[in-house]
């Protein structure tokens, strides 16, 4: 009986250990915000697993930078936090990016520093990067701002709140949107006020993680599962609710003392309704899910899906298009921008379909695991991953062909 027992535990445990867990990168929300926050304080902490994707390798190259022009590139948390940053230490910088980067907005937050003391002027056009800024010591005061402008906003403001001379106050009119990575970058400035000058170790990226789960939901294989370390059940990430968002697309998760395990579920009946205000980087993956499942869907609180990397609502729709889906677009007062599917099968294309990622990495990551279905599809411009998930080809070059076949 015993020997019985013995080899049971022993293929439980050789069979737990023999599922794949593709690597994940670190957070670069946290990264990013652990980064100002350390460059900020007076006394440094030891910043462990910071993340290795573009957007953090920028920002670090900035921070260490002695240039008078700084190219944050395509790295638009760069550039909101680099701002409100530059714009209270010593030194004039001019902030630039990429041709994209000057056309998204930041008068807002602009407008906000300059109410605080900031000197900054554009160097182009009124309310567009470059900016060129002159750091000054700012004041404090009340801030009031609309709420449903980008969180990067308010994160920016409010990691210099601690070192503006006076209170500074932040009052938001209107429904908060993004309100995780809001609270995530509350929490982490309380962290650091403490100035306890232990290592700081990022988690794990839920964001990345999506994907993954994506493609256990796409796999026609019943048995399949993955297993994906670092991710924390008690995150600081608002988009560690994927793990919620996909269980009525057919994904359990199981947290472990090192991670989660996925695996095949049951499919929920009847259409997927989330708001994702709080989670906006989600809507590219849920959306391409939910069409290639052929699963009705109902995703809203997406306004800012707009002033991305690109355009996601028009790419999206373009790039489903040419795998026959329609993606329903509208507004409305209690939703705001809403993206539904009615759950048409797609369509299975005569010729290789190449897929457009418009300089955009959660295009290219959402739309890979549509090969799990569609092997004729290929992902134009896939270094754009970087940007996010430097590994993410070599990864899921490794773990497609066990989605495919077990």
């Amino acid at each position: 009986m015993l020997q019985a027992i013995l080899k049971y535990c022993w293929q439980r445990l050789t069979r737990r250990e023999a599922v794949p867990a593709p690597a994940l990168p670190a957070s670069k929300s946290i990264s990013n915000r652990a980064l100002i926050l350390n460059a900020l304080a007076a006394k440094k902490r030891k910043l462990r697993n910071l993340s290795e994707a573009d957007d953090t390798r920028v920002l670090r190259r900035a921070l260490a930078s002695a240039s008078d022009t700084i190219d944050i590139g395509a790295a638009g948390t760069a550039m909101r936090f680099l701002t409100a940053y530059f714009a209270m230490t010593p030194g004039t910088r001019t902030l630039t990016g990429t041709a994209r980067m000057k056309q998204r907005p930041i008068g807002i937050l602009v407008d906000a520093l300059r109410e605080l003391g900031a000197d900054i002027a554009y160097v182009e056009e009124e309310g567009f990067p470059p900016l060129r800024i002159a750091g000054r010591r700012l004041h404090g005061g009340t801030l009031r701002l609309p709420a449903n402008v980008s969180s990067q906003y308010i994160s920016a403001l409010l990691m210099i709140a601690p070192h503006v001379e006076g209170a500074l106050k932040l009052e938001l009119e209107g429904e908060v949107m993004s309100r995780p990575y809001i609270d995530m970058t509350r929490r982490m400035v309380e962290e650091w006020q403490v100035g306890l000058p232990t290592p700081y170790c990022v988690e794990a990226d839920w964001s990345a993680a999506s994907y993954w789960y994506e493609l256990v939901a796409l796999s026609p294989c019943a048995d399949f599962r993955l297993r994906l370390r670092g991710l924390r059940q008690n995150s600081l990430q608002g988009d560690s609710r994927v793990s919620a968002f996909f269980l009525p697309l057919g994904v359990e998760t199981e947290y472990t003392d090192d991670g989660v395990l996925l695996s095949k579920g049951k499919v929920a009946a009847g259409a997927l309704h989330l708001d994702l205000s709080g989670q906006p980087d989600l809507a590219q993956t849920l959306v391409v899910t939910c069409a290639l499942m052929a699963h009705p869907f109902r995703l809203g609180g997406l306004q800012s899906l707009r002033i991305k990397e690109t355009d996601r609502v028009a790419a999206l729709a373009r790039e489903l298009s040419k795998l026959g889906v329609s993606l329903r677009v509208e507004h409305t007062a209690e939703e705001g921008l809403v993206l539904s599917g009615d759950g048409k099968s797609p369509t299975v294309p005569a010729a290789p379909v190449p897929i457009s990622t418009y300089d955009d990495h959660r295009m290219a990551m959402s739309f890979a695991p549509a090969a799990v279905l569609f092997p004729g599809l290929t992902i134009e411009h896939p270094e754009v991953v970087t940007k996010s998930y430097p590994n993410f080809w070599r990864e899921f070059s490794r773990i497609l062909p066990m989605a495919k076949h077990g």
